[in-house]
């Protein structure tokens, strides 16, 4: 790291694309960050670099053109085949690296990540954003006071309510490029349900279907979409039912409906349910202990997490404990985005403990890859490898 005192951390950014909007909570100049470099194969994305971090930013179409001794840290935001390759390259030189999640699209990916980072001792974090997200701390928060005993078991319903618009006409829809949604997707709550959990999925079993867009013959032009982001598409207000989808991808090999059941290391029981067709846009999580139960109601936009731990009955809307978790952020979910952007910056200047893993983002990847692997076998149980000794 060249930088010392208060001097700004010099980012580069790959990939100003949907996510791209992570740069901009980076960009603080004067205040600890600048962005320096912007990489993107889009030439109006260099435009647009210049617009939003100055006329001075480096555009650049290739990672491999940046030079290691002007850049202290990267913020990879490019499409998910693409984060080993770069990350590689990256921690090989010594730069401090953001991975937007998934680490990477393989287990074995993964590992060789994580391997460069050690061997290099590079600094590696993975944008997790989901362990600073308020409902799920104040959830985790309550597991820790022992309000539900000792937790059994975790069930996890994730309804994906846009997931026509933002995964079934890009990239995403095509298997070669995200392995598959209950990885690519998933990755976000697997993380979440090891964390709440407090170990590591061992063993997996899934089923999974394409049922609504893989019938849907209105597929686009790639050259209709040439330069083209999730935005640009994107629209809450049509599109329902769901088959009334329009310009979806010319490929569409992942699924849009999976179920995945795990065991964790400790014995604790998951299950893990995807929906991409769904109204309603949220995931629902029930943390099940030897002394009683919580759940949320409402997530990322503000959420009600009610706990049942004083007596048996039957269904009661007045559970013993309710709290409630307001959103005062605004910079993207529940203000989680800015949170884990201020740790990364944080661990790329000074290191020390994060609450992200880049390990646990690891088994997050390996137990959705286990699972996608079950899934297209019919449901057969596959062994989650774990992390090498000594990491």
């Amino acid at each position: 790291m060249s930088t010392t005192g208060t001097t700004d951390l010099r980012l580069a950014v790959i990939g100003l694309g949907a996510r791209g909007y992570l740069a901009d909570l980076a960009h603080r100049p004067g205040r600890g960050a600048r962005v320096v470099a912007c990489v993107d194969p889009r030439p109006a994305a260099h435009d647009e670099a210049r617009r939003r971090f100055g006329p001075g930013v480096g555009a650049l179409t290739d990672h491999r053109a940046l030079d290691p001794a002007r850049i202290d840290a990267a913020l990879v935001l490019a499409p998910d085949d693409l984060h080993e390759p770069i990350a590689l390259d990256l921690l090989t030189a010594g730069i401090a690296t953001f991975v937007e999640k998934p680490l990477a699209i393989t287990t074995e990916g993964c590992d060789r990540i994580l391997d460069t980072a050690r061997t290099h001792g590079s600094r590696l974090y993975v944008g997790h954003n989901l362990r600073h997200a308020p409902f799920v701390t104040a959830m985790r928060d309550l597991i820790a006071d022992g309000r539900i005993g000792t937790v059994t078991s975790i069930w996890c319903r994730h309804f994906v309510g846009h997931g026509g618009d933002y995964y079934f006409k890009d990239w995403h829809a095509d298997r070669a490029r995200s392995t598959g949604l209950l990885l690519q997707k998933g990755a976000h709550d697997l993380d979440v349900i090891h964390w709440l959990g407090g170990a590591p999925a061992t063993h997996v079993s899934a089923f999974g279907t394409l049922g609504v867009y893989g019938g849907n013959p209105d597929r686009a032009d790639p050259a209709d979409r040439d330069g083209q982001l999730m935005p640009d598409w994107f629209d809450p207000g049509a599109n329902w039912p769901p088959e009334r989808q329009r310009g979806l991808h010319p490929v569409i090999d992942v699924e849009d409906l999976s179920v995945v059941n795990l065991r964790l290391a400790n014995g604790v029981l998951a299950t893990y349910q995807q929906c991409h067709y769904t109204p309603d846009y949220w995931r629902n999580y029930t943390v099940i202990g030897t002394r009683g139960r919580l759940e949320n109601f409402g997530d990322l936009d503000g959420a009600t997490i009610k706990v049942w731990n004083s007596r048996r009955s039957g269904y009661r809307a007045d559970a013993d404990l309710t709290v409630r978790v307001p959103v005062e952020e605004e910079s993207g979910h529940g203000g989680a985005d800015e949170a884990v952007v201020d740790e990364f910056l944080r661990y790329a200047r000074d290191g020390g403990a994060t609450v992200t893993s880049p390990t646990a983002a690891r088994d997050a990847v390996a137990a959705g890859y286990a699972a996608t692997r079950s899934l297209r076998a019919g449901g057969t149980l596959v062994e989650v490898p774990p992390a090498p000794d000594g990491w």
